[in-house]
């Protein structure tokens, strides 16, 4: 089992930028990868970030240059750093963990960004 908890997120302006914070606990070394997600009222998830156990990142094109993905293995975090955001941002994002066949997730962090 991998218990994942989600902060960082809030209000602010178009433009600004947010940091995403996703701390994990339980059987952590047992993970291969983790992403970040989004949604957001009348869409479908967004699958938006990943970062796999050896470093290799991919971005949706929707945040590709404006969002990093990274990991701090002796904090057990994975951070979202979000730049340049956009009231299309908005959105509640989760932290994903992919245990082998299992997938984990946290509770979710609002993201409103005003324009």
């Amino acid at each position: 089992q991998v218990q994942l908890v989600e902060s960082g997120g809030g209000l602010v302006q178009a433009g600004g930028s947010l940091r995403l914070s996703c701390v994990a606990s339980g059987s952590i070394g047992s993970i291969t990868g983790m992403n970040w997600e989004r949604r957001s009222p009348g869409k479908q998830r967004e699958l938006i970030a990943s970062l796999t156990n050896e470093g290799i990142t991919t971005y949706a094109d929707s945040v590709k240059g404006r969002f990093t993905i990274s990991r701090d293995h002796a904090k057990n975090t994975v951070y979202l750093q979000m730049d340049s955001l956009k009231p299309e941002d908005t959105a509640v994002y989760f932290c994903n963990a992919e245990e082998g066949l299992n997938d984990y997730w946290g509770q979710g962090t609002q993201v409103t960004v005003a324009s």
